[in-house]
C-alpha cells in the first residue's frame, strides 16, 4: 500500500473550496482560510511529518491517517483565535496539536466502535489491527502534548490535559449508554462537551494561553465551547438531511446503528410511537429509510438545528471582549458557516 500518497479529493470545510461558486461570490471557508492561508500550508506540512515519523508500523499507520483527509477545522480555528487574540508568532506546530490529538482519538475511537471504515476507506484496524492502532492512537496523544509544551507553553498544555481527560470520559460514558433511547437531553449534551466540543475550545484559546493573554483565552475558550457543540450537533443533523456529494458520507448511519443524536432525541420527542419503532425494527437495515423518513418529518433535525444555532449566537457573543479586527469576523463567520452549511 502507497503510504506515500497525496490527500485525497477534500471534504468538509475544504471540499467548498473545490465546487466552485458564482464569479464575484467567496465562500465563507475560502475568506476565513485566506487570513491565514500560510499558517495552513505550514500547519499541513508539519501534521503530515508528525504522523509519519517514528517506527514503521506507526509511520504505516500515521500516512494512513494522513492521506483520509478531514476538515481541518481545529488548526483553523486555532490560527484564527491566536491572530484575533494578538499573537504574532509561529503558529504551525500549535496549529497541529490539537488535529493530532483529534487524530489520534479517531484511532482510538474506531476500534472501540468496531467502525468499518472512516472518510470512504477502510478502518484502519480493519487494514493494521488493532493492537498498532491503539498504540500509534497513543503515539499522536504523546506528540500533541509535546508540540502543546513546547510551543504553548505550560497553561496550554495543562488545559490540554484536561481536555484529554474530557474526551476519554466523555467516550466512556457514551459506552455506558450504547443504545439507550431513553438518554436524557442533559446526558446527551455532557457527552458531546466532553467528546467533541472540549478540544475545539481549547484549539480556539491555545494561542492566547501562548501569549499570556487570560482574557482573551476565556472569551476564545467559552467561543470554541459554543462553537464545538454546534459543530456537533450539526453533523448529527447531516447524517439524516445531509447531502453525501458535499458531506462525504452517507445518511442513516446513525439511525441505523440507533445511536441517539440530538435529532432523534428531538423525534423521539415530537412522535410518541417513534421509541417503539425502533425497538421493534432493530438490526433490520431494510426499515431505515422508512425511519429516517420519519425522523425528518417529525421536525426532530430541524429542531436539533435550531438548538445548534443558539448555541453558535452564544458563542459569538463570548467574542465581544476581542478587539474588533478581520480575523474576529472570520471566527464569527466561521461560527455561523458551521451550522447553515446544512442545504
Amino acid at each position: 500500500m502507497d503510504m506515500v500518497a497525496t490527500r485525497p479529493e477534500p471534504q468538509g470545510l475544504h471540499r467548498e473550496l473545490s465546487l466552485g461558486l458564482p464569479r464575484g461570490r467567496i465562500s465563507p471557508v475560502a475568506r476565513c482560510m485566506a487570513l491565514v492561508a500560510d499558517e495552513l500550508d505550514l500547519a499541513e506540512g508539519l501534521l503530515n511529518s508528525q504522523l509519519r515519523e517514528g517506527e514503521a508500523t506507526v509511520s504505516a499507520i500515521g500516512g494512513y491517517l494522513a492521506v483520509a483527509g478531514g476538515k481541518r477545522i481545529r488548526p483553523l480555528l486555532t490560527a484564527l483565535g491566536a491572530r484575533a487574540a494578538g499573537f504574532g508568532g509561529p503558529l504551525a506546530a500549535l496549529m497541529c496539536a490539537g488535529e493530532v490529538l483529534h487524530l489520534g482519538s479517531l484511532l482510538h475511537d474506531d476500534v472501540v466502535d468496531e467502525a468499518e471504515e472512516r472518510r470512504g476507506r477502510p478502518a484502519a484496524q480493519r487494514v493494521f489491527g488493532n493492537a498498532g492502532v491503539i498504540l500509534t492512537g497513543d503515539v499522536c496523544l504523546a506528540r500533541a502534548v509535546r508540540l502543546a509544551a513546547e510551543h504553548g507553553g505550560l497553561r496550554a498544555v495543562t488545559e490540554l490535559c484536561h481536555v484529554v481527560v474530557e474526551m476519554s470520559e466523555g467516550e466512556v460514558i457514551q459506552l455506558r449508554h450504547r443504545g439507550d433511547l431513553d438518554l436524557p437531553l442533559p446526558r446527551y449534551m455532557e457527552i458531546i462537551e466532553r467528546k467533541s466540543a472540549a478540544l475545539i475550545s481549547w484549539c480556539a484559546a491555545a494561542g492566547a494561553w501562548a501569549s499570556g493573554d487570560e482574557r482573551a483565552a476565556d472569551g476564545l475558550r467559552r467561543f470554541g465551547r459554543g462553537v464545538g457543540i454546534a459543530f456537533q450537533i450539526t453533523d448529527d443533523v447531516l447524517d439524516y438531511v445531509g447531502d453525501p456529494a458535499v458531506t462525504g458520507k452517507a445518511v442513516g448511519r446513525d439511525l441505523a446503528e440507533r445511536k441517539l443524536t440530538l435529532p432523534l432525541l428531538c423525534a423521539l420527542g415530537r412522535d410518541p410511537g417513534l421509541r417503539a419503532a425502533l425497538s421493534a425494527t432493530a438490526g433490520d437495515e431494510r426499515a431505515t429509510a422508512a425511519l429516517l423518513l420519519r425522523v425528518v418529518e417529525s421536525g426532530g433535525p430541524a429542531e436539533a438545528l435550531r438548538a445548534a444555532r443558539a448555541q453558535v449566537e452564544g458563542a459569538v457573543g463570548a467574542l465581544s471582549g476581542l478587539p474588533p479586527g478581520p480575523h474576529r469576523e472570520a471566527l464569527e463567520e466561521l461560527g455561523w458557516h458551521l451550522v447553515e452549511r446544512v442545504r
